[in-house]
C-alpha cells in the first residue's frame, strides 16, 4: 500500500470513528431507567467497530509520525502502544457491559451501574482509560506539533483532549454515582470526556483525507 493510500485508509477509519461516536453516545442517555437489552447490545456493537477503526487510524498516524524523523519514531511507537492498550480497555469494558444483556435479555439492567460485573467495570469506563487516553493524546499532540505531519490544530486539540482526560483521572475518589458530573462513573468523566477522543479522531480523519487529496 502506498503512503497516500495508507493515509486515505486511516483518514476514512478516523472519520468513521467520529461518526460512530456521535451515534453511540446518545444510546447511553435515551432511557431514564435501565435500558433494554437491544440498547446495550447495539451500543457495544458500535464500540467493537470503533475499536477496529481506531487501530486502523492509529496505524496511519504512526506511519505519519515515523516519517517525520527525529523523535517521531519514539513518539509513533508510544502512540501505537497506548492506542493498542486503549482499544483493549474499551473492548474489555464492552465485554463486561454486554455480558448481563446476553445472559438475561428479558431483564432491564444498566450494566454500567448495577449487576455482578459493574463494580469491576468502573475504572475501565473512567480513570484507567482516561490515563491511557491522556498519554496517547499527549504523544500525538507533541508529535504533530513537532513533526508538522498534519495541520497544527490537530496537535493543539489533541493536547486539549489530553488535559481533559488528565483532569478526570482523580475522579476515582468521588464515588460511583453515574448521575454526577464528576465521579468515578460520572457522565462528565465516562461519557463527555470519553467522547472527546472519538470526536477528535473524526476531525483528524478528515484532516488526513484532505492531506491525502493534496498528495495525489
Amino acid at each position: 500500500m502506498t503512503t497516500t493510500s495508507a493515509l486515505r485508509a486511516s483518514g476514512i477509519a478516523g472519520t468513521c470513528v467520529g461518526i460512530a461516536g456521535l451515534a453511540s453516545v446518545p444510546l447511553y442517555f435515551i432511557y431514564s431507567g435501565p435500558p433494554p437489552a437491544w440498547n446495550v447490545l447495539t451500543r457495544n456493537l458500535i464500540t467493537l467497530l470503533m475499536a477496529a477503526g481506531i487501530l486502523i487510524f492509529l496505524t496511519g498516524f504512526r506511519q505519519r509520525l515515523r516519517a517525520a524523523g527525529d523523535d517521531g519514531g519514539w513518539l509513533s511507537d508510544l502512540v501505537f502502544a497506548t492506542g493498542a492498550v486503549y482499544t483493549g480497555l474499551i473492548l474489555v469494558a464492552a465485554s463486561l457491559e454486554t455480558g448481563p444483556a446476553i445472559a438475561d435479555p428479558g431483564r432491564r439492567i444498566d450494566p454500567t451501574t448495577t449487576g455482578p460485573l459493574a463494580v469491576g467495570d468502573i475504572l475501565l469506563h473512567g480513570s484507567a482509560t482516561r490515563t491511557v487516553t491522556a498519554l496517547m493524546m499527549l504523544a500525538i499532540g507533541v508529535g504533530v506539533l513537532r513533526g508538522r505531519v498534519l495541520p497544527r490544530w490537530v496537535g493543539w486539540t489533541a493536547l486539549i483532549v489530553a488535559a481533559a482526560n488528565i483532569a478526570c483521572i482523580p475522579s476515582l475518589y468521588f464515588g460511583p454515582e453515574a448521575a454526577r458530573f464528576y465521579s468515578a462513573l460520572g457522565w462528565g468523566n465516562s461519557a463527555l470526556t470519553a467522547s472527546l477522543f472519538c470526536y477528535w479522531t473524526g476531525a483528524a480523519g478528515i484532516a488526513m483525507l484532505s492531506r491525502a487529496r493534496t498528495a495525489d
